[in-house]
């Protein structure tokens, strides 16, 4: 029995946008992007011949809470 391929992906719930938007969106380079993507800290999505990431996804992986001195 074949299954659907397009059944078996997971696509996310939030917002997509390419790199370089997540970038500004963040205030940092595209290499820090693709280097997330790349040691499997955020899941980059190809869509057509240009990979997005979730805007969501990308917020919870790189805001890091710092502790206060106090």
């Amino acid at each position: 029995m074949a299954t659907n391929r397009r059944q078996e992906l997971r696509v996310p719930r939030g917002r997509l946008v390419s790199l370089a938007d997540a970038a500004m969106e963040f205030s940092v380079c595209t290499k820090t992007i693709r280097r997330r993507i790349a040691n499997g800290t955020v899941t980059g999505y190809k869509v057509g011949r240009v990979i997005r990431v979730d805007l969501d996804e990308l917020r919870q992986a790189l805001l890091v809470t710092m502790p206060s001195a106090r």
